[in-house]
């Protein structure tokens, strides 16, 4: 479904991506682990769109995404839930809802999705017309995520889900994404949690210093000594 081939990424003069390669094929979970500063939120905002890339090729379902301006990639079937949420605070919960279905096909589809989103996260139904910006860090993970299904994604890129959150909420955001997955949605997953990411994930690929180090099955990952030391510290 998405290659990534090659891909050098710039912010100004310092080079944060370098030669970076990865693929995530229909109906995988993939994620990408590593410390902070290491690329993997950069990597997610090149796919987006959002960051231009200075080499290399991106290709999604077998075209180029070279082209394609970053408000047009949620047409094509890829939406981020970005780290931070970036939610729109002053807006009610149904409208934040609302702007996430902002391409043709998925306005078609908005009374369907939104269903379907309600069936997700019971919560965001009962608290449709309260402000974004009041509500706790895990509902607004949850709104996050439900804006970013109202695009109808076929590859959804999530960006940190867990950060910040109290643990039980953890657990209730990746059962979300083990849902997701068990319905056939594409996930690529950035996560600094490795062993909730890796106990998630088909497949998993280290990120150091804006290349990639490791990769692997994610039982070969969490049996990794490196892996273990770097991140688990076993």
């Amino acid at each position: 479904m998405l290659e990534v081939r090659d891909i050098d990424v710039y912010y100004g003069d310092s080079q944060a991506l370098h030669g970076v390669s990865l693929s995530v094929d229909k109906g995988e979970v993939v994620t990408l682990v590593g410390s902070n500063g290491a690329g993997k939120t950069t990597t997610l905002r090149a796919i987006a769109g959002t960051l231009p890339i200075a080499r290399g090729e991106l290709i999604f379902e077998g075209d180029s995404l070279r082209k394609v301006p970053a408000h047009q990639r949620p047409g094509l079937g890829i939406a981020l839930v970005p780290e931070g949420r970036d939610l729109w605070p002053q807006l009610t919960v149904l409208e934040n809802l609302q702007l996430g279905a902002f391409s043709r096909e998925a306005r078609k589809q908005l009374a369907e999705t939104l269903a379907w989103v309600f069936e997700l996260f019971p919560r965001l139904q009962e608290r449709v017309k309260q402000l974004a910006g009041s509500m706790s860090g895990g509902e607004q993970q949850m709104v996050a995520i439900a804006r970013a299904l109202m695009s109808r994604p076929r590859l959804l890129m999530m960006d940190e889900p867990s950060l910040g959150l109290a643990p039980v909420v953890v657990s209730q955001v990746f059962a979300t994404i083990r849902r997701l997955h068990g319905e056939g949605l594409t996930i690529l997953l950035v996560e600094q949690n490795l062993k909730k990411a890796l106990e998630v994930a088909d497949r998993g690929y280290v990120v150091e210093t804006g290349t990639i180090s490791l990769r692997g099955t994610s039982a070969e990952l969490l049996e990794n000594p490196d892996v273990r030391a770097a991140y688990l510290g076993i």
